[in-house]
């Protein structure tokens, strides 16, 4: 069922072309984070999104870790149909995503959208070997930085872009412009906790990223405005509130509830950046800004002293970032777009961050391939209001690779416990439980009661579902597809099957 406060619609077509799309991702923010969820952090931007836009209640990432989640937004494809079957990627691995592949970005660029990254790349990227040894500094340093770099996303149809090609936590500490390094690392530089040093250039500080993304964005959207003729795609993947907790020295203490909130605020400001530019442009009424964020909140936001403190970073969630659990995937989620989108209303379906392809394929007025997008699910019905969101389950992924999978108020995870980072934990604190979970969202969402020794014909429906989604290589209408190494399986064979599967 849908919760709407409708209003008439605008059609983009009385602009005279297809909206601009704007995407914003923000690393490792909490369902509850936001004020406008709960939250005790001041967050106005984020509240005036919710005001001013879509509220979806039930939004979902692919993967409770940052990496596969990305790919998906970019690809329309679950993440575990990529030879990345765990994990994430570190700053020097090769790329995720081949060239091969239609992404967003290029599909949008058939449609004569121009478009940008700004932000967190961490689909890896093709560096280019100097020749030349380390001299014992350590990895990173046989690399020549002077050279454009493969696979990033101009590769992947992007116009241009302005990238940290990681996490923030994670050498080599630098920026790079369509896909080349600004400058070359001659230091080696760590930011708090996690310690990861590596190699770094002499200017570059974790503490200046978000002011310099929002920069970079607010110079890309005043560029592309001037281009009244046609639309723009910003991708948008903030460093934060992900480690290193760097809030700028205007935020440091302003929240009262430490550095994570702090840096929480900072972000919001980094989106409010990107309105103030839409506003001084007079492009917001048909300018398709999404709001999201890579997966739930990190235990390193130090969730008990916040919880402490009366913030509860995940909301009624079990579990954060890397778990299997709700908190572990379930995300904010925020769309306005003043020409087609109620303000102030809210959507309770199921959505994941995978329907972003279809969806900007949809308002662009450009069919996707065959082979591209297996798991994207056009929104625009749910924008506009309407009936038609095709979506008939999603899967969930954890950080070791483990499943759920979702059909209406019903959840499946095929593991006994958390299958990422908090309790059961998976191996020896989960010796002796039940090897599945079966929840009713409805009635459990903070998934504390297995039904699933209960309901064994549910498990067996839910299992076949998912065990049918790998086995045709898509979970949308069209021709079967290839997984990237994935054997076949069979229904009978899926619970067994999926926890030993290797990458």
């Amino acid at each position: 069922m849908l919760s709407f406060l409708i209003l008439a619609a605008i059609s983009p077509l009385a602009f005279g072309r297809a909206p601009n799309i704007i995407f914003i991702l923000a690393d490792d923010m909490g369902y509850g984070d936001p004020a406008y969820a709960g939250g005790k952090i001041t967050t106005p931007h984020l509240d005036r999104l919710a005001k001013e836009g879509m509220n979806f209640t039930d939004a979902h990432t692919s993967s409770s870790v940052c990496t596969p989640t990305r790919y998906g937004i970019l690809t329309g494809r679950y993440n575990w149909r990529s030879p990345m079957k765990k994990g994430v990627l570190n700053g020097f691995s090769p790329p995720l995503i081949p060239e091969s592949r239609m992404t967003v970005a290029k599909l949008l660029g058939e449609a004569g959208y121009s478009s940008s990254v700004i932000g967190k790349w961490h689909l890896g990227l093709d560096w280019k070997k100097s020749g030349k040894p380390g001299s014992g500094k350590g990895k990173g340093w046989d690399i020549d930085y002077t050279a454009k770099v493969g696979g990033g996303p101009t590769a992947l149809g992007f116009t241009e872009d302005f990238l940290f090609p990681a996490s923030l936590d994670m050498p080599p500490y630098l920026y790079l412009r369509s896909d080349t390094p600004i400058g070359v690392p001659t230091v080696t530089k760590a930011f708090k906790t996690p310690n990861r040093p590596g190699p770094a250039t002499a200017d570059f500080e974790a503490i200046n990223v978000i002011p310099d993304l929002a920069r970079e964005a607010r110079a890309f959207i005043g560029r592309e405005a001037e281009k009244k003729d046609k639309p723009f795609f910003l991708y948008l993947p903030l460093t934060s509130p992900h480690t290193p907790l760097v809030p700028g020295e205007k935020w440091q203490g302003k929240s009262g509830l430490g550095d994570y909130a702090d840096f929480m605020m900072e972000t919001d400001w980094a989106v409010g950046e990107v309105l103030a530019e839409l506003d001084a442009r007079g492009i917001a009424e048909n300018t398709m800004v999404i709001f999201t964020s890579d997966n739930g909140c990190s235990p390193a936001a130090g969730i008990p002293d916040l919880a402490a403190k009366g913030h509860i970073v995940n909301g009624p969630l079990r579990g954060h970032k890397a778990d299997i659990f709700e908190g572990g995937h379930r995300v904010p989620f925020l769309v306005r777009w003043p020409a087609t989108v109620a303000a102030g209303s809210t959507c309770a379906e199921t959505v994941c961050t995978t329907d972003f392809f279809a969806t900007a394929a949809d308002v662009a007025g450009k069919e996707i391939p065959e082979a591209a997008a297996e798991d994207s699910f056009s929104m625009v019905p749910l924008l506009e209001g309407k009936d038609g969101f095709a979506r008939p389950y999603t899967i969930h992924h954890s950080i070791n690779g483990s499943f759920a999978i979702r059909q209406g108020k019903w959840k499946l995870s095929l593991c006994p416990g958390s299958g990422g980072w908090s309790d059961p934990k998976p191996g020896k604190e989960t010796k002796g439980m039940y090897p599945v979970q079966l929840y009713d969202l409805e009635a459990d969402l903070a998934e504390t009661n297995n039904l699933a020794e209960k309901d064994p014909d549910r498990v067996k429906a839910m299992a076949d579902l998912l065990s049918k989604a790998i086995r045709d290589g898509r979970s949308n209408r069209g021709p079967k597809q290839e997984n990237e190494g994935w054997p076949g399986t069979t229904p009978a064979e899926v619970i067994e099957l999926l926890p030993q599967l290797k990458p």
